[in-house]
């Protein structure tokens, strides 16, 4: 792809059938190999499927409705590509001048794949690609960037906005990043631009989601359609899969965080990359997947890819692996090998996340944990495409230590983070989300009494209860925490079994709890009246300060509540105070949150500023704000009424022990 002209006509000349083809497999040796049912032959139509056609029909309507800012969110391997492509035609020019297309990406596969698809669906149309040595004219009838490499010098200036019709951002979970924010600017499609564009913007992505606090609506205003990995294995579009999760036993409780979000690379690699934790992978590996033809493995860095590659060989495993900086024609070199099966496990730190079909891939081992839910679904993803032969993807999930806030597998259904399964499909793992939803008993929270047995034909009752031996020690619980914050970014903290509570400096509110509605978990919005419409006599007369409560979302499961419950407090509440990762909340605990602590403890028992994070404190006092109280007391009322029915147990116990006279000699 290295020529000076971008156009794709010099390299797709459509004046000879037989060359056109030619070079349609030239293409094709560059760039990776789309799903057979995704790529049409030249010139023939493509038929879409009944959900990318769904798909396509609500984008139109949003525009046509005056709505330009739009978002699609599609599991990987759903044919994303085709359908952006088949945009291109679909969507009518506004105006006479407004006839072109850009589509912008941020990885060469991915402009690669598009070209692809563009000259097959477009066979009349000028296509050119802008990325490195590679420069387009700014007037092809469609344009494949770079977006490393349209933002460039001044290779964005010969673009003019008026001239487009169709902005398309391929992996659109990228889209506020200042690259593409810096490009949708110079076509208009910010609210404060001060260009006029005459272009809609669509933003494709399986992960329509933010882990770094800039938020997508900054770029899109609407996401018109959605359809998640389990809708699409549910109707076969996408391969079956299995979980296993496995306890690695790495400690990445001290692993700082990175800019993103995410752990820190540097830190996660000493923490992960020791030969015990690289042994138990290869040794998890053996025991369940030993029979797949092949298993992706996504790794941490360099290092731990060279050192866990060693250690599958070392044991006669026919390991290879790619990075980054392996060269091209040796990456392809292996690339190809690993299609054709030649060899069964390829290793990579990174590569491929994002824009790779490998549909051949029957497991994926995830060897590094990750707090980014959105990267756990790509690194999952890569193992979801069909493929003949292929009868369903394992997916096996090396779990770290939980304290650092990762997710696992298990998170992806709304289950607790800690939750560990044993080769469980799809269906099993939404089955285990409703039993714990329905039964709301997490395991590190309760533990378990029996009671003396009766005689020895009755079965023995099992007494559960959570035992806290005073306010502080509920408040101080965080493991109700774990499991939310598994789901979530922001500060959410427990208040009482199945209620959770978000509140900002203000004093506003967001409560997710069980409803008797009709769904699952309501979504609730309780706002302060301002000052200035309370009068004096309000605390007197004891009236409430707040608003009417609002509900905002109604959802059959937590995670699904959740993700409503964050995206409306984005909107309402300052990003600083509710983000769980913010770096006042490491900062020792103030004064006056000490005092309000201490009142709750023994003198001998305070409290320092040493002792305690500013975040902590403001998670505990939320906890006693929002009723944990009351929470308590109905805890201890609980309490009292199991000691009672164990003592009339054992006393029955008792009775019975003294009653009973055996015939026969006594023994002495």
């Amino acid at each position: 792809m290295q020529q000076s002209s971008g156009s794709l006509r010099a390299l797709l000349k459509p004046s000879s059938k037989w060359r056109y083809a030619s070079n349609i497999r030239r293409l094709a040796t560059i760039a990776p190999s789309p799903a057979p049912e995704l790529v049409s032959a030249p010139n023939a139509p493509v038929r879409l499927r009944e959900y990318q056609e769904d798909c396509v029909q609500s984008i139109l309507s949003y525009i046509k409705k005056g709505h330009k800012r739009l978002g699609i969110s599609l599991a990987t391997g759903s044919g994303k590509t085709v359908i952006f492509t088949q945009l291109i035609g679909r969507i009518a020019s506004p105006n006479p001048d407004a006839t072109q297309t850009l589509i912008l990406v941020h990885r060469r596969e991915l402009v690669e794949q598009a070209a692809r698809h563009c000259a097959n669906a477009y066979p009349s149309k000028t296509i050119e690609i802008e990325m490195g040595n590679t420069h387009a004219t700014g007037l092809a009838d469609i344009t494949i960037a770079s977006i490393w490499s349209i933002i460039s010098g001044d290779r964005m200036e010969k673009y003019d906005p008026k001239r487009f019709k169709l902005v398309l951002v391929d992996e659109a979970h990228h889209i506020v990043a200042a690259s593409f924010m810096k490009t949708l600017r110079h076509f208009g499609l910010l609210k404060d631009s001060a260009i006029g564009s005459s272009a809609a913007l669509v933003g494709v992505s399986a992960t329509l989601s933010r882990f770094d606090g800039l938020r997508l609506s900054d770029a899109i205003d609407h996401i018109v359609y959605h359809k998640d990995y389990i809708d699409m294995i549910a109707e076969n579009w996408l391969s079956k899969v299995i979980f296993t999760t496995v306890r690695s036993k790495a400690d990445v409780s001290r692993v700082r965080k990175a800019p993103t979000g995410d752990f820190q690379t540097g830190d996660l690699s000493k923490a992960v990359n020791t030969a015990d934790t690289n042994e138990i992978t290869v040794r998890a590996w053996m025991s369940r997947a030993a029979n797949r033809h092949s298993t992706l493995v996504f790794c941490v860095d360099l290092d731990h890819v060279s050192d866990l590659t060693a250690s599958f060989r070392e044991i006669g495993v026919d390991a290879k692996f790619i990075t980054g900086n392996t060269p091209k024609q040796v990456r392809s070199e292996r690339l190809d090998a690993f299609r054709n099966g030649e060899f069964p496990v390829l290793l990579n730190c990174g590569v491929f996340t994002e824009g790779t079909d490998i549909p051949n891939i029957d497991c994926v081992l995830l060897a590094r944990p990750t707090k980014s839910r959105n990267l756990l679904v790509q690194m999952v993803g890569r193992g979801m495409r069909l493929h003949p032969g292929k009868e369903n993807c394992h997916i096996i999930d090396m779990v770290a230590s939980l304290e650092a806030g990762i997710v696992t597998t298990p998170t992806l259904f709304g289950l607790d983070p800690a939750e560990m399964v044993e080769e469980a499909n799809v269906e099993e793992m939404k089955s285990r989300q409703e039993q714990k939803e329905l039964e709301a008993k997490r395991e590190e929270r309760v533990a378990e009494t029996r009671s003396p047995t009766l005689s020895t034909q009755q079965t023995s009752r099992t007494i559960t209860f959570t035992d806290y031996g005073s306010v502080y020690d509920l408040i101080d619980d965080t493991s109700g925490e774990r499991h939310i914050r598994g789901m979530s970014q922001l500060s959410w903290v427990m208040v009482k079994d199945n209620r959770y509570v978000l509140s900002n400096q203000s004093g506003d509110y967001i409560t997710i709890e069980t409803s008797d509605l009709g769904a699952a978990y309501s979504v609730i919005y309780v706002q302060k009246i301002p000052e200035k419409y309370l009068g004096p006599r309000v605390s007197s007369k004891g009236k409430s300060p707040f608003m009417r409560p609002r509900q905002i979302a109604k959802a059959n499961t937590l995670s699904d509540a959740v993700h409503a419950a964050d995206t409306f407090a984005l909107k309402k509440f300052p990003w600083h105070f509710v983000h769980n990762g913010q770096a006042w909340r490491r900062a020792p605990a103030t004064e006056g949150q000490l005092a309000f602590l201490n009142k709750f403890r023994p003198i001998s028992e305070q409290l320092t500023a040493e002792m305690i994070s500013k975040g902590k404190a403001t998670d505990m006092i939320s906890k006693v704000k929002f009723g944990a109280k009351g929470w308590f007391s109905k805890l201890e009322a609980d309490k009292k009424r199991d000691d009672r029915a164990v003592e009339q147990v054992r006393q029955v116990e008792g009775l019975r022990r003294r009653e009973q006279v055996k015939v026969g000699p006594l023994s002495q």
